[in-house]
């Protein structure tokens, strides 16, 4: 055995090839049996696509770069749950391109926010956060009130996650610019906001 381990050990390239091998087939055996798992493929009871207007805040969100201080999931740990809510499920992800998980939480977590504020008190937290919590460090976003969404290009968007297996349907995607008119960018994102960690939250 040790023969075979000196000729492994000391020839490079035969130790970098079995090393890939083993790499690869330990990567499989752990990803591939997440595709047949249902919990992990299939969306929890009643969730939905984002609406229009979801799915515009979604990417304002990511625009103004809200990933990089909250996070969107929520660990199963007891210190987590008691601060945020349920701890987050995968079928909860299934529509969410791309995924906005992250580590970094110099704001709170946002995966349970949905319902736990009004609109209004979304309004004025964006616009200036201080008013609402008086030492928050988060920025100020006042243009978000200012922006008219443009709605050029959502029937793109949504077509697009269709082919990814989102079920929207023919009227929704026609529909969708006239739902999007007289909106600001700050309206999205509010919507967005609402929108998340409502389905597990409701079944606890």
């Amino acid at each position: 055995m040790s023969g075979i381990q000196d000729k492994v050990e000391t020839k490079v390239g035969v130790l970098i090839v079995l090393s890939l091998v083993v790499v690869v087939w330990g990567g499989l055996a752990q990803i591939v049996p997440l595709f047949f798992q249902h919990s992990t493929t299939e969306p929890v009871d009643g969730l939905k696509p984002y609406t229009a207007l979801q799915l515009e805040g979604r990417d304002i969100y990511i625009r103004e770069g809200c990933v990089g201080c909250h996070s969107q999931m929520i660990r199963p740990f007891r210190a987590e749950t008691e601060r945020y809510g349920h701890y987050s499920v995968a079928g909860e992800f299934i529509y969410d391109r791309p995924f906005l998980w992250g580590s970094k939480r110099t704001g709170p977590d946002l995966h349970r926010v949905g319902g736990r504020y009004s609109d209004e008190w979304h309004r004025v937290h964006l616009i200036n956060p201080r008013d609402v919590v008086p030492e928050s460090i988060m920025p100020s976003y006042p243009w978000l009130e200012e922006n008219a969404l443009d709605s050029g290009d959502i029937q793109t968007k949504m077509t697009t996650l269709v082919v990814l297996g989102h079920p929207y349907s023919d009227a929704e995607i026609e529909a969708a610019p006239a739902t999007l008119e007289g909106k600001t960018e700050l309206d999205a994102v509010v919507a967005y906001l609402q929108s998340l960690g409502l389905h597990v939250k409701q079944r606890r």
